[in-house]
């Protein structure tokens, strides 16, 4: 299993409605994507973030249909820009000594089939993503 967890604050000037249909943003991906096996969208009340979601993945096929489902992509081209900080990241029960090299594959490639997503991260204030060195750069 992959927990593909979310910690996001939104940009200080969001409206409510702005709040709420980023988080909507985030339901839908749990709601709509095979994938998912269960989510949880919420307040985040420690670490320094406001909001948090968590998505269970049975397996890497499952991660990249995760991630490139309409629900996804549509979060990241419309729920970047809603945000302050970001961070993504993975934990797995996965025995596989290559995991993390092959996670970092399928984010990899879903920025490269999406540069629009990829150049929406670059723009970003604080966006940390999985296999991300660099906090603004989409290169893995």
């Amino acid at each position: 299993m992959i927990f593909h967890i979310n910690r996001l604050t939104p940009k200080p000037d969001l409206s409510e409605e702005q709040l709420e249909a980023c988080l909507d943003l985030l339901r839908q991906v749990g709601e709509t994507c095979p994938a998912v096996k269960s989510y949880v969208v919420g307040p985040h009340p420690t670490g320094g973030f406001d909001y948090g979601a968590v998505f269970v993945i049975e397996d890497l096929d499952g991660y990249d249909q995760y991630l490139n489902h309409p629900a996804h992509v549509r979060l990241e081209l419309e729920g970047i820009g809603y945000l302050a900080r970001f961070e993504a990241f993975d934990i797995t029960d996965s025995a596989d000594p290559e995991i993390k090299t092959k996670i970092e594959q399928v984010q990899a490639r879903h920025f490269a089939e999406h540069p629009e997503i990829a150049a929406l991260v670059a723009q970003a204030a604080s966006f940390t993503r999985p296999g991300g060195e660099d906090a603004t750069t989409p290169s893995s």
